[in-house]
Protein backbone atom coordinates (compact mmCIF):
# COMPACT_ATOMS: atom_id res chain seq x y z
CA UNK A 1 0.00 0.00 0.00
CA UNK A 2 1.41 3.65 -0.69
CA UNK A 3 1.66 5.56 2.36
CA UNK A 4 2.93 9.22 2.46
CA UNK A 5 3.99 10.64 5.75
CA UNK A 6 0.75 11.59 7.34
CA UNK A 7 -0.05 8.25 7.59
CA UNK A 8 -3.02 8.08 5.29
CA UNK A 9 -3.50 6.01 2.24
CA UNK A 10 -2.79 7.06 -1.28
CA UNK A 11 -2.37 10.80 -0.35
CA UNK A 12 -5.69 11.36 2.12
CA UNK A 13 -4.78 13.07 5.16
CA UNK A 14 -4.58 11.14 8.84
CA UNK A 15 -8.03 11.64 10.34
CA UNK A 16 -8.05 10.77 14.09
CA UNK A 17 -11.76 8.79 15.24
CA UNK A 18 -11.85 10.95 18.16
CA UNK A 19 -11.16 14.90 16.38
CA UNK A 20 -8.98 17.04 18.80
CA UNK A 21 -11.64 19.92 18.78
CA UNK A 22 -13.74 17.74 20.68
CA UNK A 23 -13.52 16.43 24.25
CA UNK A 24 -15.67 13.40 25.44
CA UNK A 25 -15.91 12.28 28.05
CA UNK A 26 -13.88 10.02 29.45
CA UNK A 27 -13.33 9.36 32.93
CA UNK A 28 -16.70 9.57 33.99
CA UNK A 29 -18.65 7.98 37.23
CA UNK A 30 -20.34 5.29 35.23
CA UNK A 31 -17.42 4.13 33.53
CA UNK A 32 -15.61 3.89 36.99
CA UNK A 33 -18.22 1.93 38.78
CA UNK A 34 -18.24 -0.59 36.00
CA UNK A 35 -14.30 -0.67 35.67
CA UNK A 36 -14.42 -1.68 39.32
CA UNK A 37 -17.36 -4.23 38.82
CA UNK A 38 -15.38 -6.09 35.79
CA UNK A 39 -11.85 -6.03 37.77
CA UNK A 40 -13.54 -7.57 40.48
CA UNK A 41 -15.54 -10.41 38.65
CA UNK A 42 -12.38 -10.89 36.95
CA UNK A 43 -9.59 -10.77 39.86
CA UNK A 44 -12.28 -13.37 41.93
CA UNK A 45 -12.02 -15.53 38.71
CA UNK A 46 -8.51 -15.42 38.30
CA UNK A 47 -7.43 -15.46 41.56
CA UNK A 48 -9.73 -18.92 42.18
CA UNK A 49 -7.71 -20.04 38.89
CA UNK A 50 -4.64 -19.18 39.99
CA UNK A 51 -4.55 -20.76 42.81
CA UNK A 52 -6.89 -23.94 42.33
CA UNK A 53 -4.79 -24.76 38.92
CA UNK A 54 -1.49 -23.14 38.35
CA UNK A 55 -2.95 -20.90 35.49
CA UNK A 56 -4.30 -17.54 34.69
CA UNK A 57 -6.36 -16.03 31.80
CA UNK A 58 -5.61 -12.84 30.03
CA UNK A 59 -9.02 -10.85 30.94
CA UNK A 60 -7.94 -7.77 27.99
CA UNK A 61 -10.25 -9.38 25.68
CA UNK A 62 -13.53 -10.14 27.53
CA UNK A 63 -13.16 -7.39 29.57
CA UNK A 64 -13.26 -5.05 26.14
CA UNK A 65 -15.63 -7.00 24.82
CA UNK A 66 -18.01 -6.73 28.00
CA UNK A 67 -17.59 -2.64 28.32
CA UNK A 68 -18.63 -2.50 24.83
CA UNK A 69 -21.92 -4.21 25.96
CA UNK A 70 -22.21 -2.47 28.76
CA UNK A 71 -21.32 1.28 28.03
CA UNK A 72 -23.23 1.38 24.63
CA UNK A 73 -26.29 -1.21 25.03
CA UNK A 74 -26.99 -1.13 28.25
CA UNK A 75 -26.08 2.08 29.57
CA UNK A 76 -26.16 3.75 25.94
CA UNK A 77 -23.35 5.97 26.69
CA UNK A 78 -21.29 6.26 23.14
CA UNK A 79 -18.06 7.63 24.25
CA UNK A 80 -15.58 4.94 22.70
CA UNK A 81 -13.00 6.60 25.41
CA UNK A 82 -15.43 5.70 28.46
CA UNK A 83 -15.12 2.37 27.28
CA UNK A 84 -11.38 2.13 27.05
CA UNK A 85 -11.24 3.67 30.50
CA UNK A 86 -14.02 0.45 31.65
CA UNK A 87 -11.61 -2.14 29.71
CA UNK A 88 -8.63 -0.73 31.43
CA UNK A 89 -9.90 -0.77 34.95
CA UNK A 90 -11.48 -3.89 33.98
CA UNK A 91 -8.53 -5.77 33.15
CA UNK A 92 -6.02 -3.73 35.84
CA UNK A 93 -7.98 -6.35 38.73
CA UNK A 94 -6.88 -9.28 36.52
CA UNK A 95 -3.52 -8.12 36.74
CA UNK A 96 -3.53 -7.76 40.32
CA UNK A 97 -4.83 -10.99 41.45
CA UNK A 98 -2.10 -12.70 39.43
CA UNK A 99 0.33 -10.45 40.96
CA UNK A 100 -0.98 -11.35 44.55
CA UNK A 101 -1.02 -15.35 44.23
CA UNK A 102 2.44 -15.66 42.29
CA UNK A 103 4.13 -13.49 44.71
CA UNK A 104 6.01 -15.18 47.32
CA UNK A 105 5.41 -13.83 51.70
Amino acid sequence: MDQNKSGGKNGDAFRPYVPPEKSPPELTPASVIVGVLLAIVFGAANAYLGLRVGLTVSASIPAAVISMVMMRVILRRRSVLESNMVQTIGSAGESLAGGVIFTKT
